[in-house]
């Protein structure tokens, strides 16, 4: 049971590693933020377990993070068909 813990916890830190050093690609920013998600779901879904209760947070928690992946794709599209690229740097704020 520790062992999916660990896993669990090793899954989130890789994906915070991998957001923090690709932080110039949005595409990148994204599946590392979803790769988190699925860590996270993990780490409920073995809490739940242990605890012998419902799943149905779960579920709920899934779609939620359905949701936020659709939302960070869409975002993704209407940056690269405005900018042509998902370049942090060419994409400016102010103007």
């Amino acid at each position: 049971m520790m062992m999916y813990l660990y896993s669990s916890m090793l899954m989130f830190f890789c994906g915070l590693l991998v957001f923090s050093l690709k932080r110039k690609h949005l595409l990148l920013m994204l599946l590392s933020i979803e790769f988190m998600v699925l860590a996270l779901y993990f780490n409920l879904f073995i809490y739940l377990s242990f605890l012998d209760n419902d799943y149905f947070f779960s579920m709920i928690f899934l779609t939620f993070s359905v949701c936020e992946g659709a939302l960070g794709l869409s975002i993704l599209v209407s940056m690269i068909r405005t900018h042509g690229n998902d370049y942090f740097q060419s994409f400016s704020l102010l103007w």
